[in-house]
């Protein structure tokens, strides 16, 4: 249990989906957490799964399906390099000149799936929602993507800690 945090709930389990509208395009959705920012309530997050269809497979052409789940708003997908994504998950497919289009070579990326056993969660939303952000590359077919994420309710201890999780939060966007 993170230090200055006490529990409000039973584990969590939160669904969603996000699809493209037109082919490679940047969407997001906000996923609604319905927080009591009054009781300085967060979310913490323990684990997450980002499922993203798999890319068309093109001819001398890399195609992607790249998806992420983050604590703000976003403008691009991002990658766990940024202090606001809290997983992400890409889909690849490879395919040079000389390969057919069934010939290219899939690779599948997700970070991170849960938290350590070393760690107690993944990431502290203290803000009313989160963000699933998706784009494909190169794709002649719109893609679509779903998550879960599992976690549990928490008070924060005091009106500091409450603050400076919303601040940091903010921050990083």
């Amino acid at each position: 249990m993170p230090k200055g945090l006490t529990p409000s709930s039973s584990p969590i389990q939160i669904s969603a989906t996000v699809s493209e509208a037109v082919p490679n395009t940047f969407i997001s959705t906000e996923i609604d957490l319905t927080l009591n920012v009054l009781d300085q309530e967060v979310f913490v997050v323990t684990q997450l799964n980002l499922d993203v269809d798999a890319p068309d497979s093109v001819t001398a052409t890399t195609t992607q399906s790249n998806a992420s789940l983050s604590t703000t708003a976003r403008t691009t997908v991002g990658s766990i390099a940024d202090s606001n994504v809290l997983g992400s998950a890409s889909r690849s497919i490879i395919c040079n000149g000389a390969m057919t289009p069934d010939g290219g070579i899939p690779f599948d990326r997700e970070d991170p799936l849960f938290a350590s056993i070393s760690e107690d969660y993944l990431g502290i939303i203290a803000t009313n929602n989160m963000f699933l952000n998706l784009e494909g590359l190169n794709n002649g077919n719109p893609k679509n993507c779903r998550v879960r994420v599992y976690g549990y309710r928490a008070k924060a201890t005091s009106a500091a800690v409450y603050a400076a999780l919303v601040q940091s939060e903010l921050l990083s966007a």
